[in-house]
């Protein structure tokens, strides 16, 4: 929590998305696409979850 409104929450250094790439490091480009891809397949994992428990819903209420 930021003790003054005007302070930034969060981390420093966190990526954001649409943040300027240009004053980012080699090193913390890869460091952005690692976490990322990281994030897509946290992100894609949740949506198969999500598919699968619609799937189970529908084929329940299929049968009644």
């Amino acid at each position: 929590m930021a003790i003054f409104d005007d302070e930034p929450a969060g981390k420093s250094g966190q990526h954001e998305i649409g943040r300027d790439l240009s004053k980012l490091s080699l090193d913390d480009l890869r460091a952005r696409i690692d976490m990322l891809r990281g994030e897509i397949a946290r992100t894609e994992a949740e949506l198969q979850s999500r598919d699968a428990t619609l799937s189970a819903a529908e084929a329940l209420f299929r049968r009644g």
